[in-house]
């Protein structure tokens, strides 16, 4: 089985820097401490003539939860009609109702407006009420895949419900996220997970030689705003190897 690694990157670099270094596509996003959003119609351009393997861009307004109110659904839904003109091959969303379903209202029209593209339902997944009806909610859709942490703070510790639910079928695909590194990627290659998804980096210090301190731009006041998080290539390129050799056992 050929095992599908995926780099979330919050940077055109990021993204090219996993890519040189063997990734088999791209999760685009901004905001890495909101833990993922829509990026910018630049970045966005740049990506899409600058990289050679799939990027999905994640369709996300805002941190927090995902059930969303109506002028945060329509900005989505007009965000993945944007990506469509521009030739992305699939995205990355998710969207809940208030009793943690899969608002299938919504994800409806989401799936029509990605026509001919590949979607991906992100780790609204992990908060959704029942993740069986919420799998084969996503499987009636067409969704093209499931990224979890087996509903669980990382995907080592939800790999019992990653492999239940990787076991039902093959559409939609259950790809394993959340604290996965070289260090535990053979757990997840010898339970049979046929796509995992990684951020693969680290933070680093600002190039900033002049800090003002004692004044924040967040509304952490105690956030570092003078580093950065970027894709280690290395780290991409040990995972890449722990696949192949894997594939040969």
């Amino acid at each position: 089985m050929v095992v599908l690694l995926e780099i979330c990157c919050y940077s055109e670099l990021s993204a090219l820097v996993a890519q040189q270094h063997g990734a088999d596509r791209i999760e685009l996003c901004s905001a890495p401490k909101e833990g993922g959003l829509t990026v910018s119609y630049g970045v966005l351009k740049r990506v899409r003539q600058n990289l050679t393997i799939p990027v999905h861009p994640i369709v996300r307004p805002r941190g927090g939860d995902f059930c969303y109110d109506a002028e945060e659904f329509n900005a989505m839904l007009d965000d993945v009609y944007h990506l469509n003109a521009l030739g992305f091959p699939g995205l990355v969303i998710g969207i809940l109702n208030e009793d943690g379903d899969v608002d299938m209202p919504r994800m409806t029209q989401i799936m029509a407006a990605a026509k001919g593209m590949a979607v991906t339902f992100h780790r609204a997944f992990d908060m959704c009420r029942d993740p069986y009806e919420a799998f084969d909610k996503l499987a009636e859709l067409g969704v093209a895949r499931v990224l979890t942490s087996g509903q669980q703070p990382s995907a080592a510790k939800g790999l019992s419900l990653i492999t239940e639910l990787n076991a039902r079928s093959g559409v939609p695909i259950i790809m394993a996220g959340a604290g996965v590194r070289a260090s535990n990627l053979d757990q997840f290659l010898s339970a049979g997970v046929a796509e995992v998804h990684s951020s693969a980096g680290d933070w680093t210090p600002s190039p900033m030689r002049y800090r003002h301190s004692g004044l924040s731009m967040s509304s952490d006041a105690n956030a570092d705003e003078f580093s950065r998080y970027g894709v280690d290539g290395a780290a991409v390129a040990e995972m890449k190897a722990m696949i192949a050799r894997h594939r040969l056992r």
